[in-house]
């Protein structure tokens, strides 16, 4: 299995914290809380297994980075 997971930060608002979106094909998507306790990839990564989980997706996560700041996840 070959998916990809791109994720982004997003910043706090008015309503809500700072958080990390991943999105997958097909309109698969979850938010996670910013991990303050991770950084770097880490952070970006958390949010990767977590939609991995949300789509019982099994494999192991390579990792790429996008030009406006975000990364890029290949599930193999």
């Amino acid at each position: 299995m070959n998916e990809a997971i791109v994720t982004k930060y997003r910043g706090a608002t008015d309503s809500r914290g700072s958080r990390i979106v991943a999105k997958a094909c097909g309109g698969l998507r979850v938010s996670i809380p910013y991990p303050y306790n991770l950084s770097g990839e880490a952070v970006h990564e958390a949010a990767a297994l977590a939609l991995m989980s949300k789509a019982g997706w099994t494999g192991k996560l390579v990792v790429g980075y996008m030009p406006d700041g975000g990364y890029v996840f290949i599930v193999r």
